[in-house]
């Protein structure tokens, strides 16, 4: 257990840190989810939609240090392959 003051507040900064970064996380997957219930859907217009403001999500995690940089692409590459999967369909 941490025994000296530096030691202490880090635990504290990191604490906090934790929370803010879940709650970015929490909000990424909420945009994925509903990105892919619009794919469900069927509905490309909504799909498209729900994609934009997915990727531009995903984008501001990845600025913010929760999600690393290829993680991120990685994720936005996959969601326009499916988009792009059911405009052809």
């Amino acid at each position: 257990m941490a025994n000296n003051p530096g030691a202490k507040k880090a635990i504290r900064k990191i604490e906090r840190r934790t929370e803010v970064n879940k709650a970015r996380r929490s909000r990424v997957r909420t945009f994925l989810r509903k990105f892919d219930e619009a794919l469900a859907s069927g509905d490309a217009k909504a799909a498209g939609a729900a994609f934009i403001v997915a990727q531009s999500e995903l984008m501001r995690a990845v600025s913010k240090g929760v999600v690393h940089r290829n993680t991120g692409a990685r994720k936005v590459s996959r969601l326009a392959a499916q988009l792009k999967k059911l405009a052809a369909a």
